[in-house]
């Protein structure tokens, strides 16, 4: 991609009302348009970054066996009623509207309703499990405050995943695996080694569900962090019972700030009792079927990496889920110029994602929007380095600096 072509623009500032770190700088390096409070439109770059995040997300789903669907946005009112989650009461955060004729409707908070109300209707027999559904889907949340950023937001991507199984043996079996492939899933993102299982309330189907959470000072929770166990417990289920059950000794515990970035519960049979889905089983006889869900908030994780990573001087991805890996800056005559393309069409014809500063502006500038935007690997060509053949690569991480001769630059970036 040549920066000379791309529509959005690079910005000092961020909205006056926008007071979450990772929005501010995701809006300055044009990578998301802010709409509203908790509202964001997502530029070319913010879209790379998120397509490289959910493809993460994907692989692992499907190396668990998983298929993938997409559910509506629009969802009926019948629907959430089996279960009294359409109770503004239980569930406070519903954005609802009306059809033409008077017909309620909801726009998507979640979708277990919803998806086991279709997944039944193929599902009768023993034989026909387990089966295990996943989706990428628009989320609608009427929350109170949205001052996060894309931390927080009434309207976000999500990753939802509804296992079904016909014993209680299965369902633990595939949850215990989902919980692995989560931690694969946060590891390839670059946050894992600060990402803890944590235990969290169950409500009103288990003792706990698992939470995952990233130590981050933009968090709104607070875990307790056994770093020896390499478990974490939410403030909200911390007494001396839980602790004891998890053995964990309170005064081994460290309290950090957290945001949580995936959920997955363990619904039993509850939801099948609700909602009158059984299967047939060797013996002819009905059975509940056994559910559990599994979530993690696609650009909420984003915003996560943008806000943990940053500095003073911008955004600072991983390679793993940067909009591009390097950010190609040419300095002086047509003949670097030349050589700039040369080595951006190399590059890119070996499957290297490149954004080239092809634009007419002086170096100072060029190199502050690369630091803002957060492109791993910064490379350079002069009018000093023809003679050479050299190539400056300076690391967005760590600001190392190296000279490279062309092998030696593939050999790196390849």
């Amino acid at each position: 991609m040549r920066l000379s072509k791309l529509f959005t623009k690079t910005s000092k500032s961020a909205p006056a009302d926008e007071v979450s770190k990772n929005a501010q700088l995701l809006i300055r390096a044009g990578f998301v348009y802010k709409i509203m409070a908790g509202v964001y439109a997502y530029n070319p770059l913010g879209l790379k970054v998120l397509n490289k995040i959910t493809q993460i997300i994907r692989e692992e789903m499907d190396g668990l066996g998983c298929q993938e669907l997409i559910m509506t946005g629009l969802q009926k009112k019948e629907t959430w009623m089996t279960t009294g989650r359409w109770d503004d009461d239980k569930v406070d955060i519903w954005f609802k509207s009306k059809l033409k004729d008077d017909t309620e409707v909801g726009f998507g908070w979640s979708h277990e309703e919803p998806i086991i109300e279709m997944v039944k209707q193929y599902l009768s027999s023993y034989k026909d499990f387990p089966i295990n559904v996943y989706q990428f889907q628009t989320k609608f949340r009427n929350e109170t405050r949205a001052k996060s950023g894309i931390i927080r937001g009434r309207e976000f991507l999500m990753k939802d995943m509804y296992s079904c199984n016909g014993s209680a043996q299965e369902n633990q079996a595939f949850y215990d695996e989902t919980i692995e492939a989560y931690n694969r899933i946060y590891k390839r993102l670059g946050i894992g080694d600060d990402t803890y299982v944590t235990f969290a309330s169950g409500g009103d189907f288990t003792k706990f569900s698992h939470e995952f959470q990233t130590i981050c000072d933009a968090g709104e929770d607070y875990i307790y962090v056994d770093r020896q166990k390499n478990i974490a417990v939410n403030e909200e289920v911390l007494d001396d019972e839980n602790l004891a059950k998890l053995g964990i000794n309170r005064d081994e515990l460290e309290k950090l700030r957290s945001v949580e970035v995936g959920n997955i519960f363990n619904f039993g049979t509850q939801k099948s009792e609700d909602m009158d889905f059984t299967f047939t089983d060797a013996n002819n006889k009905k059975q509940l079927v056994y559910l559990s869900s599994y979530g993690i908030g696609v650009t909420r994780v984003m915003g996560v990496i943008a806000e943990k990573f940053a500095d003073d001087k911008g955004l600072v991805w991983p390679e793993s889920v940067a909009p591009a890996k390097v950010y190609l800056v040419p300095i002086g005559s047509e003949a670097v110029t030349a050589r700039a393309d040369d080595i951006y069409n190399e590059l890119t014809s070996k499957g290297i994602e490149v954004l080239y500063d092809d634009r007419d502006m002086r170096p100072g500038q060029k190199f502050a929007d690369c630091e803002l935007m957060g492109i791993p690997y910064r490379l350079t060509i002069s009018d000093r380095m023809l003679d050479s053949g050299d190539y400056e690569l300076v690391s967005r991480k760590d600001g190392n600096q190296s000279l490279l001769t062309h092998d030696q630059l593939l050999a790196k970036l390849g």
